[in-house]
Order: C-alpha cells, then sequence, then structure tokens
C-alpha cells in the first residue's frame, strides 16, 4: 500500500498557477491524489505513491511555482490513499 499524505500550503498560493503546478509536478513524480483552492485563500490536496516521490513533493510545495509565497506547509500522514492520476478540483 502507497504512503499518502494530506498537505495544506499558506501564503500567496492562489492567482499563481499553484494548483495546476502541483498536478504536474505529481504527475511528473508518478503520484495519484489531488489540489484545490479553498475559502481561506489556501490550498489543500492528498497525494499518494512512492516515499521518495512524496518527498519530492513535499520540498517543491515549500516554495510552489515563481510567482508564490509559501508561508507555511502543513504535511501530515493520511489514511485516504488516492488512485487514478493526479486532478485539480475546482
Amino acid at each position: 500500500m502507497p504512503a499518502s499524505y494530506r498537505f495544506k500550503v499558506h501564503g500567496r498560493v492562489q492567482g499563481v498557477f499553484f494548483r495546476q503546478s502541483t498536478a504536474d509536478t505529481a504527475h511528473s513524480l508518478g503520484l495519484h491524489g489531488w489540489v484545490m483552492n479553498c475559502a481561506d485563500g489556501s490550498v489543500e490536496g492528498c497525494a499518494a505513491g512512492a516515499d521518495e516521490a512524496l518527498e519530492q513533493l513535499r520540498r517543491w510545495l515549500q516554495r510552489g511555482p515563481p510567482a508564490a509565497r509559501v508561508d507555511r506547509l502543513d504535511w501530515v500522514a493520511a489514511s485516504e490513499v488516492p488512485t487514478g492520476g493526479f486532478v485539480v478540483r475546482r
């Protein structure tokens, strides 16, 4: 069973292509999951897959795409194990 993590990214992370960039990065790492905007201005998601790929995604989320400013990343183990690729939720 692959590892799975929920994440929430705080800072300037909406309106800077954060969700799509996260999905592109996760897809390139072979991860499954989802990402979405939250009403409080943060971005949250869930990612599942190989430990090393998850660690690479965690490190990427700490900086995000060029226009983003990440102030804090919450990263916790999850019981949800998504499958079927990595999607942007609306």
